[in-house]
């Protein structure tokens, strides 16, 4: 995860890694995770077993059942190296199962190869983003400013691979330095498809806008008005935006009233939603802990 330097206000620790990106771009790939392969051979199967994953209420059986999965998606990238469908398919699976290793070098490892389909995928959408992506900030910025909602997902699905790569690098100033390039690739999706995939784009805009308190460039007010977007967008229907509403904004402005009011909505509402269970089911247990930890915090 990020570690950041910064103290705030209230003399909370100056190391902090509070921002969950890597495990936000986990619950977003298991919502839109496999439904991107293209080649007809796959279709059916990958169809079964997105529907499978998003409406699982147990987070074990997702767990042990991915490692054969990548097997089935590198055999298929293998043999149809330039699929653009495969390629995003093996980002988003990898990006999800990065985010629930407990062994940190391998999760860094299964990132970097998500990072590199999804490059992949961008690469044949296209060429200019391709090139630009490796060089810096600016060029990425005039890159991104040229494309059309054409090149929407395969820009999403880089982004986030990109961002749990920076979470997963454990202090590495080097990959630390691209949150700027994650972040204006993710609002031009904002810019060009307001409404694509439901809200995950401003959730990720909401996390990064609160990883630091206003004194070190942080912005928790653009923050909550993400945050705010993001449940409209879902109906309110996904509960890890009232989750990360409150872990990442609520306590960043140690504002308890507001912290315990979106967890206890969360808590409120059933886990059961279309393509929503298994990050519902997720969120319930996030919001339970942060309720347990809330007088604690404030």
């Amino acid at each position: 995860m990020i570690k950041v330097m910064a103290a705030t206000d209230s003399g909370r620790e100056t190391t902090t890694s509070r921002a969950p990106l890597w495990w936000l771009a986990v619950v977003a790939q298991l919502v839109t995770g496999c439904s991107t392969i293209s080649t007809n051979a796959t279709q059916s199967l990958t169809s079964s077993l997105a529907v499978g994953i998003r409406n699982q209420t147990s987070v074990e059986t997702v767990r042990d059942g991915i490692p054969s999965y990548l097997l089935l998606i590198d055999g298929y990238i293998m043999r149809n190296p330039d699929d653009r469908g495969l390629l995003m398919a093996g980002s988003e699976i990898y990006t999800a199962y990065a985010g629930v290793l407990d062994n940190a070098p391998r999760a860094r490892s299964m990132a970097a190869k998500a990072k590199q389909y999804a490059a992949r995928a961008l690469c044949i959408q296209s060429e200019p983003l391709c090139t630009a992506s490796t060089q810096p900030f600016e060029a990425w910025e005039q890159a991104l400013d040229g494309i059309d909602e054409s090149v929407v997902p395969e820009l999403y699905r880089l982004a986030a691979s990109w961002a749990t790569v920076i979470q997963l690098a454990d202090g590495d100033w080097n990959a630390i330095a691209d949150v700027p390039k994650v972040e204006v690739a993710i609002q031009r999706i904002v810019e060009l498809s307001p409404q694509y995939e439901s809200g995950w784009p401003q959730l990720y805009l909401g996390v990064l806008a609160t990883l630091l308190p206003p004194a070190y460039g942080g912005k928790p007010e653009e923050g909550r008005e993400y945050f705010e977007a993001a449940i409209e967008l879902s109906e309110g229907r996904n509960l890890m935006t009232y989750v990360l509403f409150a872990q990442e904004y609520a306590r960043l402005v140690f504002d308890q009233e507001l912290h315990d009011e979106l967890l206890r909505t969360a808590l409120g509402r059933p886990v059961e939603e279309p393509d929503l269970t298994l990050v519902n089911t997720l969120a319930h247990q996030r919001a339970q802990e942060l309720l347990d930890s809330s007088a604690d915090y404030f």
